[in-house]
């Protein structure tokens, strides 16, 4: 929001200076971006006034002009056709420096001595219009310097409003507030209105469709109106704040919603058929061409302005071109309405129409506002274009919209949450400065009434916030807060992510952080069944890109899109891994089931490209021995890895599920060929995903401890001959669970599959360790117990002992 000083002190006294100016209001709560103090563009220019013309008597076009400043008398050589006698012009005479660092010099022309120059707005830097000399007002008196005498020195705030702040986005707010944070008084502009006889209800009507969208509209008529340029005043304070003037008519209507905040809009009348205003909602596929040239097929339920046939605006954003200002406008129809903010948020939105209007309004206005930015609107209009203002103002107010209520306010409440003791006396003083309504309640109470421009004010603390900001943030003394330490809480998740990135990161992974949002086809190209839930997506309602539409079920896609990358710019060696969410659609109106998970991908070779390694590439043990080495270290009990998962992205041949006890807690394993051929990748590539929170709630820090065995163990190894399908699993499984004493530990040496071996068989080299912690074990002792053990996986298994 661009505020002029020079325009502000219309209507408020500011004496302090700029800068002050800026740290009082930003203090506060107007944060004042930047502040720009503008000089004149020209200096030496004077006020004089034209004692004589004639013709150049060799030239047809120019003329010879006598100029005098008061106490001299200058020859100039002009070939504007607008002077004449008595005028009084702005003269740069020998000296003056004009826009541009151009400096007048004595010259002749065609002949004729020329002493100085007579200049246009356009030639001083202060207005648009070069098609003619700038004709001064007579009384300023002559031979005072043109920049003073028109008051051309301003300083331009820059002030960042806050959404709430909407009665800040005007001149006269910015003022309101700077008479309450000075204790200035506060000078509204004129607004009462001359009339003529003609009825405004004989010329035009208004019928509100829709009073959801807008509840209340106001119109008058002009007539007789000239349309030329506006006068400078009007133009400078426009420029000052960043608009651009067009015509006396459309510069009003942005003057005043400048000025008092309130947007308005101006109809031709003459193009408005049927002579009447009908707001409605749009319907689907309706055509409309706004004042930027650019047509719009609209949508249904967007509110227009529409006359007896057509749209001619669309509500609360822009205007027509079928209705515009015209050159030769006559009949004007001014419009000052209220229109739903919700609603104008959206229409902006969805047409990219977001135009000074539209600000104002989705922030909300005052709606009492309305009539007084319409009378004053009109009032200029009158007396800038030489129009004549019809008797009566349209009203149609059918939604009563409810305005701010009597508010409790409990002067203790305010010192305890401020923390410091305020006056009731001051409390008082400060909201009825900011112009609320204040009425003793009794009891330390009082109830205040919020002006109705003060949208955002609604419960007792909006009053307390506005009381400290006014009282000032600076003369609330530093203190430092108590503080009570209390010991940390264990969090169990954190505990677990922070351990498994120690044990990634030293397996030489990197760690990848991936956005939560995937392709819609990403079920598709896995190759997901019908019926796996993870088809379920969480569909994003404002998708930054179709490529990011939903929430991902699965971070395996996330990882094989950041090998995809890294496989693209020609690295094919890759080991990452990434801890975060998956997101599963569940009923109509019930949040998505969220799951932490682990999950990890690695690729290419096992070792980096060295001379004193061989180029042996990753393969399914790298990886289950990191899954297993991270499960162990988490101490997740009853671990085993088991064949025959269903997931349709692995290699059939190739994976396995991971399970705790009975509990499936994960899968890992090659990546499907066909999904590689799908994703345009070089396999082999592996993946696997942990339930984290599975592994939170199991883990445990706490590690059992055995001392050094004093005694040695004895060992004995087995090969077992098992049908192919049999899992090495299901023997270790057997030993464990036989409950042995003397058995210490139980692992696989050997699988060997080959033409000496039946069909469908394979061996199995198993070795068994035995150990007592109080004595030598004698060879009895062990191989009686070791017969055991092999009896019951032959038993078990249908083995045999090759």
């Amino acid at each position: 929001m661009l505020v002029s000083l020079k325009w502000l002190r219309d209507y408020v006294d500011v004496d302090v200076p700029p800068a002050e100016l800026v740290e009082r209001l930003t203090m506060a709560g107007l944060e004042v971006d930047s502040l720009n103090e503008t000089e004149p563009a020209f200096r030496g220019v004077r006020v004089a006034r034209i004692v004589s013309l004639s013709p150049h008597p060799h030239a047809d076009h120019l003329s010879l002009c006598e100029v005098t400043t008061g106490e001299s008398t200058y020859p100039v050589v002009c070939g504007a056709g607008n002077i004449r006698v008595a005028d009084t012009v702005p003269l740069a005479p020998v000296g003056a420096t004009l826009p541009g660092d151009l400096v007048i010099r004595s010259s002749r022309i065609r002949g004729e001595v020329s002493e100085g120059m007579l200049c246009s707005e356009e030639e001083l830097g202060i207005g648009a219009d070069a098609s003619g000399i700038m004709i001064l007002p007579s009384d300023l008196p002559l031979g005072a310097e043109l920049g003073a005498v028109l008051n051309l020195r301003d300083a331009v705030l820059d002030i960042g409003v806050t959404p709430n702040r909407a009665d800040c986005l005007s001149i006269i707010g910015v003022a309101r507030e700077w008479a309450a944070i000075a204790g200035k008084k506060l000078r509204y502009p004129a607004t009462d209105v001359v009339e003529n006889d003609e009825d405004i209800q004989r010329i035009t009507s208004v019928s509100i469709l829709d009073s959801d969208l807008c509840p209340r509209y106001t119109a008058r008529i002009i007539k007789n109106a000239r349309i030329g340029p506006s006068p400078l005043w009007i133009r400078q304070r426009l420029a000052a704040v960043g608009l651009r003037p067009i015509n006396n008519i459309v510069d009003v209507t942005n003057f005043v919603m400048m000025e008092l905040g309130q947007p308005l809009h101006a109809f031709d009348f003459r193009f408005l058929e049927e002579g009447r205003i009908v707001v409605r909602r749009s319907r689907a596929g309706e055509r409309f061409t706004s004042l930027d040239g650019k047509e719009r097929i609209l949508r249904d339920g967007t509110l227009m302005i529409c006359d007896g046939v057509k749209p001619v605006a669309v509500g609360g954003v822009m205007g027509g071109l079928n209705s515009e200002i015209q050159p030769d406008t006559e009949a004007i129809l001014l419009e000052s309405a209220y229109f739903n903010p919700s609603s104008i948020r959206k229409t902006s939105r969805e047409l990219a129409m977001g135009t000074d209007a539209a600000f104002r309004f989705e922030r909300g206005i005052d709606p009492e506002g309305v009539i007084r930015a319409l009378n004053r609107a009109a009032r200029l209009i009158a007396e800038v274009s030489g129009g004549t203002v019809c008797k009566g103002v349209i009203d149609q107010y059918p939604r009563k919209i409810e305005t701010a209520k009597r508010i409790p306010l409990r002067i203790q409440r305010v010192n305890d949450i401020l923390g410091i003791a305020i006056p009731a006396e001051e409390i008082v003083r400060i909201l009825e400065n900011l112009e609320m309504t204040v009425d003793p309640a009794g009891e330390g109470r009082i109830e205040v009434t919020p002006p109705t421009c003060r949208v955002d004010i609604s419960r007792e603390i909006d009053l307390i916030e506005e009381v400290i900001r006014l009282y000032g943030y600076d003369r609330v003394p530093a203190t430092l807060p108590g503080v009570s330490v209390i010991a940390g809480i264990s969090d169990g998740k954190r505990s677990v992510e922070g351990r498994l990135r120690e044990i990634m990161t030293g397996a030489g992974y990197t760690e990848v952080i991936n956005y939560s949002f995937i392709s819609p086809n990403a079920a598709d190209q896995l190759g997901l069944e019908e019926t796996d839930e993870r088809r379920s997506h969480v569909r994003i309602r404002n998708p930054l890109t179709e490529e990011q539409a939903v929430l991902r079920t699965t971070m395996t896609y996330s990882l094989l899109l950041n090998a995809k990358r890294n496989a693209d710019s020609g690295r094919f060696d890759l080991k990452i891994f990434e801890l975060g969410k998956t997101f599963i659609r569940r009923g109509e109106g019930e949040l998505p089931l969220e799951r932490n998970r682990m999950s990890c991908l690695i690729t290419g070779l096992r070792y980096e490209d060295r001379w004193h390694s061989r180029n042996l590439r990753s393969d399914f043990y790298d990886l289950k021995g990191c899954i297993e080495n991270v499960l162990n270290v988490l101490r997740i009990p009853m671990l085993s890895f088991r064949t025959g998962t269903d997931e349709a992205i692995l290699h059939p041949g190739k994976s396995c599920g991971v399970f705790s006890g009975e509990e499936r807690i994960g899968f890992l394993g090659e990546i499907h060929p066909d999904l590689l051929i799908r994703l345009d990748l070089t396999g082999p590539i592996l993946v696997g995903e942990l339930d984290l929170d599975f592994l939170a709630a199991h883990f445990t820090t706490k590690a059992p401890f055995r001392s050094i065995p004093r005694f040695p163990s004895s060992s004995r190894d087995v090969a077992f001959l098992v049908r192919r399908e049999v899992e090495a699993q299901v023997v270790l499984g057997l030993a464990e669970d036989s409950h042995e004493e003397l058995l210490e530990k139980v692992q696989i040496f050997d699988v060997y599959e080959g033409t000496s071996l039946p069909a469908g068989m394979k061996s199995l080299g198993v070795r068994f360790s035995y150990r007592c912690a109080d004595r030598t074990l004698t060879d009895d002792e062990v191989n009686e117990a070791h017969a055991r053990i092999v009896q019951k996986i032959v038993d078990a298994t249908g083995g045999s002992i090759r």
